[in-house]
């Protein structure tokens, strides 16, 4: 998820027809056997799309206006680095001139081969220690150079410019501004109190958006284990955001779970144990920059239909009282001693 400055054209999408994805792929030199199945994608559009005498491909089309051409092209080459290393990630394919963007009729887009598997079993210290390494892996790689043309996760992006977008624009319903506006103010001292503690992280090329629905798993074969998907939020930022979103539960679960995860990380990536201090203020950024995304998207008609929650007068009460609960859990011991 990206915060623009501006509000997304309601009509970003309203010409990818699809007789326009069809060709596009084609003109790719793919021949299209007519299927085509729309993915789980609000931020661009992916369509699984049959090819004949072949297997489908995955066609991604870009949200106009989110990303430069260079911060994608940017990102496909960082996955292909990874690739390089043999970490199992689905990077876009390239055409013979070596691009992996490609352009059709105003949109741009990328194929990428299809990639089955299932949601890992965070259960399991077995598959969390496996994650962790992979992940580790993925950190090793992403510490070796910068990113030019992607943002920084940091307050500024995820956090004061999100929460200014929201309240200039007339979403938050106008006898829960105040309160809106007060709760974040004490959410972003909050953040900057941990970032404080944290002292001074390097920031590394992440996954940035490191949850398990962007984690495929293969049960058995040469490639079983986990696969990362959908590097679309990629960004520089601390190591931590890569694994915080892979916990859940309790204090003693997430501890747990964390533990196993480490133990694999490890191996392959040095994790400074300061970061701790940044699992809650990194939830709470995505928290404040998750509504900001709602909003700035909300012309899209896809998605008033898929959030139909969104906006209303409880969403804002509930908004209200998850930030409140930040506050406080930011300001709690990190998961364990520093």
């Amino acid at each position: 998820m990206t915060v623009m400055t501006e509000m997304i054209s309601p009509d970003s999408f309203a010409g990818l027809t699809p007789e326009l994805v069809l060709d596009a792929v084609e003109s790719s030199g793919m021949r299209s056997d007519g299927r085509m199945l729309a993915l789980n994608s609000y931020e661009n559009r992916v369509y699984q799309i049959g090819i004949e005498d072949a297997a489908p491909v995955i066609a991604k089309f870009y949200r106009p206006l989110r990303w430069s051409d260079a911060a994608i092209q940017e990102e496909h080459a960082f996955v292909r680095e990874l690739r390089s290393h043999e970490i199992p990630v689905i990077a876009a394919s390239q055409a013979e001139n070596g691009d992996s963007l490609r352009h059709y009729q105003g949109f741009r887009f990328a194929l990428f081969d299809r990639q089955s598997g299932r949601a890992p079993e965070t259960g399991d210290r077995a598959t969390l220690e496996w994650l962790g390494r992979f992940i580790g892996r993925i950190h090793s790689v992403g510490a070796a150079a910068s990113y030019q043309d992607r943002p920084v996760l940091n307050i500024q992006t995820f956090g004061l410019e999100p929460r200014a977008w929201l309240l200039e624009h007339d979403f938050i319903p106008a006898d829960l501004l105040a309160a809106y506006a007060s709760v974040s103010q004490q959410a972003l001292d909050g953040i900057q109190r941990c970032y404080d503690r944290a002292g001074d992280i390097q920031p590394i090329r992440l996954h940035g958006d490191c949850h398990l629905g962007n984690v495929l798993w293969l049960e058995s074969g040469p490639q079983a284990g986990p696969h990362f998907v959908d590097f679309d939020d990629s960004r520089m930022g601390p190591g931590i955001q890569d694994l915080w979103m892979l916990l859940s539960g309790d204090r003693a679960d997430m501890q747990r779970q964390l533990t196993d995860i480490l133990a694999g990380y490890e191996d392959f990536f040095e994790f400074d144990s300061r970061q701790l201090y940044l699992i809650e203020a990194l939830r709470t950024l995505r928290l404040i920059h998750y509504s900001a995304w709602l909003a700035q998207r909300w012309h899209d008609p896809a998605f008033p239909a898929a959030f139909p929650w969104f906006n209303s007068q409880r969403y804002w009460q509930d908004r209200i009282l998850e930030l409140r609960e930040q506050v406080a859990l930011m300001d709690e011991p990190p998961l364990w001693p520093v």
